[in-house]
């Protein structure tokens, strides 16, 4: 069997909290997560005994920090590189509609009384780690790469596997890392495509509005739910080169973007099969 190595996305700072402040504890448990996760999809749900499919998750998530407000209303409460985030995310969506204008506190709240529940309660998890991310040439961003370059240095995997954040954090590392030669990239539910949020801020930035696959990275397979309100767009050749197949899946209208979704969608096995022996 080839090494996996899967680039974990957003909301998984409980997994270093639950662990005891470890690093290499909330890797366990997500992989273990994922292990499970990826076997419902290549099994179509059979016995599991705790197969091993994942070599390693590359776990950054200690280092954007931890959302403890549950309220509602947190979006609000955000600090205003995430609610900037927010309001160029939601600007985006077919429900809020356009013509936004005010202070950013008021927009923010004008634009949380038009999300459903699970828009919002996906927004206070996406925009304070987007934004934590983002920060350009900050000290967060520059250490979350080395701890996904680190992993995928010291496996060497024939695959990686990329969710939402994750997918921006793979792609940047492996740009900034031309030691690192993937035969494999998979992103899932992945917002590297979207406008005023990601794209235009990505490293290296995009030239002439394209960026471009990774040099040392064989293929890129692109899969996101039509209806993932953090994959928009959830195509992405229409703005990367390099992106071999894309699939468009159908996962589920209340749980549009969680990774046990897409690792247990099916989606992934024709990819995966030649690499797991």
């Amino acid at each position: 069997m080839d090494k996996i190595v899967g680039v974990h996305g957003i909301g998984k700072y409980h997994y270093y909290r639950d662990a005891g402040n470890s690093v290499s504890g909330a890797a366990a448990a997500v992989r273990d997560k994922w292990d499970r996760y990826l076997h419902k999809g290549l099994t179509g749900g059979g016995p599991y005994a705790k197969e091993r499919y994942i070599t390693e998750v590359a776990y950054y998530a200690h280092l954007l920090g931890e959302n403890k407000d549950d309220s509602p209303r947190a979006v609000q409460r955000m600090d205003t590189g995430a609610q900037e985030v927010f309001v160029a995310w939601a600007k985006q969506l077919d429900s809020v509609g356009e013509g936004l204008t005010g202070a950013l506190h008021r927009v923010t709240g004008w634009l949380l009384d038009r999300l459903q529940g699970n828009a919002a309660e996906f927004a206070r998890f996406f925009c304070p780690e987007v934004a934590a991310y983002m920060t350009a040439g900050g000290k967060v961003r520059a250490e979350a790469r080395a701890a996904v370059a680190e992993v995928i240095r010291r496996n060497r995997p024939k695959v990686v596997i990329a969710h939402s954040l994750g997918s921006v954090v793979a792609y940047e590392t492996l740009w900034a890392h031309p030691d690192l030669e993937v035969d494999l990239l998979i992103t899932l539910g992945s917002p590297l495509g979207m406008r005023n949020v990601i794209f235009e801020r990505l490293l290296p930035a995009p030239v002439n509005g394209w960026g471009a696959r990774p040099r040392q990275v064989r293929r890129w397979i692109n899969i996101a739910d039509k209806d993932d309100i953090a994959a928009i767009p959830p195509g992405l050749r229409a703005c990367f080169t390099g992106v071999d197949q894309e699939a468009l899946v159908n996962l589920d209208w209340l749980d549009f973007h969680t990774v046990e979704k897409y690792l247990g969608c099916g989606a992934l096995n024709d990819h995966l099969k030649p690499y797991l022996g």
